[in-house]
């Protein structure tokens, strides 16, 4: 049986004593009733895990007692910026949940014209915060031990001018990474970019439920985006994202 993982996001080390935080204290002792001495996993987010032992538990919290260090590393070689225009909420919960278990590396929520959800000022960053803890959960119950970021809320038109503005400020002579399109109309499949060699990373915008607008599509083609499409189906929002994103890990990621 597995052990289970937690994220504390302060530093560990090997041989010290760690104050689990009070939300991985409650989970551990109040849901899974750990006890002194079963053993358990931890890790910070910059790599590798380690091997720990409840040590204190009392009504101010518990503390782990860390053993050895494991440098284990889960992460796929393809880094995926999955840039999704946010939809309702029980969709997008879904869809940063199992990006995040795909292997995503960021997730760029977006606002658009057909968005139904409508986010700003504090409630925005409430869900920022909200979607950030579903990561968390998600590289705990899947074995990553690096924490992908969820990006600040943008529109797409001021995203789509900082991937512009990308594009320009490249000096290294590289041709820029791969950015795709979802588009149900798109002539073009995965399946027609089989030979770009070593791609290390690349971006995949997905619309919301109604779509993109034509402006939006002529604005993400001339910023360099490759309109693509999943099969003659028309796919949901949910759907095609997390359908993409193995697709993508199949081509050139880790599957």
């Amino acid at each position: 049986m597995a052990l289970p993982r937690f994220y504390c996001p302060e530093p560990i080390i090997a041989g010290q004593i760690i104050k689990l935080p009070a939300g991985v204290a409650h989970h551990a002792l109040g849901v899974l009733r750990l006890e002194q001495g079963d053993k358990l996993i931890l890790f910070d987010g910059s790599g590798g895990e380690f091997q720990a032992t409840m040590a204190r538990i009392g009504k101010g919290g518990a503390t782990a007692a860390v053993e050895e260090y494991l440098e284990i590393e889960r992460e796929s070689p393809l880094a995926i910026t999955l840039a999704q225009a946010i939809c309702a909420n029980e969709k997008m919960d879904w869809i940063v949940q199992k990006a995040v278990e795909l292997g995503v590396s960021r997730v760029q929520p977006l606002v658009t014209k057909l968005s139904t959800v409508k986010l700003s000022g504090e409630r925005a960053e409430r869900r920022i915060k909200h979607w950030q803890k579903i990561v968390v959960s998600a590289c705990e119950q899947c074995g990553r031990n690096r924490v992908p970021q969820v990006l600040p809320l943008l529109s797409l038109s001021g995203w789509l001018g900082s991937q512009m503005d990308e594009r320009r400020n490249l000096s290294n002579g590289a041709p820029p990474n791969p950015c795709f399109m979802l588009l149900p109309t798109a002539r073009k499949g995965l399946h027609d970019f089989r030979e770009p060699a070593a791609i290390t990373a690349l971006t995949i915008v997905v619309g919301p439920e109604g779509g993109f607008t034509p402006e939006e599509e002529a604005a993400a083609l001339t910023t360099g985006f490759i309109p693509i499409r999943l099969g003659r189906r028309i796919l949901r929002t949910e759907s095609a994202a997390l359908a993409a994103v193995a697709a993508i890990q199949a081509l050139w990621g880790d599957y």
